[in-house]
């Protein structure tokens, strides 16, 4: 059992280029079998998420992170996660701020999905967005070679007033593509958040679940005020900070669940 969040390197790990949508970032691909896409959250590939990618590798998943920010295996500091932070709001591919807005990172993005898709077994591949970068998850599912997206705690567009709490975080034409997918059985969707968490708040859950219905299931873990497993009101990264190697432990029970959501879309025949 650990007192902190799993963490891990880049051992094993092949970096390589990759271009798609008009742009190009560096690669990591590491595993086999059905094709996840973990895209980092703020500031970047730092240990734990790489603890979180290679936890996906383990259980059987062929896993690619782009490296579209921050430096790889950087640990986060409050100053380092300023300043990647502070030039994402300002760049152009990520539309930090914008309602309704299309993204050009996730053209990127989907590229990514498509060659990991052509190479690896299953309906579709599976993306986890988290943080910054949660929404993505979503709005790469436009894409035919998507057949899960996890949102963890997604915070863009920046939550300030009602209609970016709403928005989703794609164009309303994507939401409409996804939404059709869904309906149509090609694609779902997970949700996780702390009840708290106003950087990933509710009501945007709530407009992507009017949309998407079913094919949409939430996960809110507890983090008001005395809650049991002593959440602070500041708690945010279910997928990696929060996550603990203790029984019970509900971000644990988060992450386990993502791999089964996973594991049940990509390969029906193991779950």
């Amino acid at each position: 059992m650990s007192p902190s969040a799993p963490e891990s390197d880049l051992t094993g790990w092949v970096r390589s280029p990759f271009t798609g949508g008009g742009l190009t970032y560096d690669v990591f691909e590491k595993g086999s079998g059905p094709g996840v896409v973990l895209i980092p959250e703020v500031p970047g590939i730092t240990p734990e998420v790489l603890g979180l990618a290679d936890h996906l590798v383990d259980r059987g998943f062929t896993v690619v992170v782009p490296s579209p920010f921050g430096e790889p295996v950087r640990p986060a500091t409050i100053g380092y996660t300023l300043r990647v932070l502070s030039r994402l709001c300002v760049a152009a591919e990520f539309r930090a701020f914008a309602t309704g807005a299309h993204r050009p990172i996730t053209d990127f993005l989907r590229a990514v999905a498509a060659d990991l898709a052509s190479r690896t077994p299953g309906p579709g591949v599976g993306v986890i967005g988290m943080c910054f970068t949660g929404g993505f998850a979503l709005a790469v599912a436009v894409d035919d070679s998507v057949a899960a997206s996890v949102l963890s705690q997604p915070a863009v567009p920046f939550p300030l007033g009602k209609p970016r709490q709403q928005d989703p975080g794609m164009s309303p034409r994507e939401f409409d593509r996804v939404a059709a997918r869904a309906s149509a059985g090609d694609v779902c969707a997970l949700g996780l958040r702390f009840s708290n968490d106003a950087t990933a708040p509710r009501a945007r859950f709530d407009s992507i679940k009017r949309k998407l219905g079913d094919a949409f299931e939430i996960i809110e873990l507890d983090s008001s005020p005395d809650n049991e497993w002593g959440f602070s009101r500041g708690a945010h990264a279910v997928l990696t900070h929060e996550v603990r190697d203790l029984p019970g432990h509900p971000a644990l029970g988060a992450r386990e669940r993502t791999v089964a959501f996973l594991t049940e879309r990509l390969a029906p025949a193991a779950s």
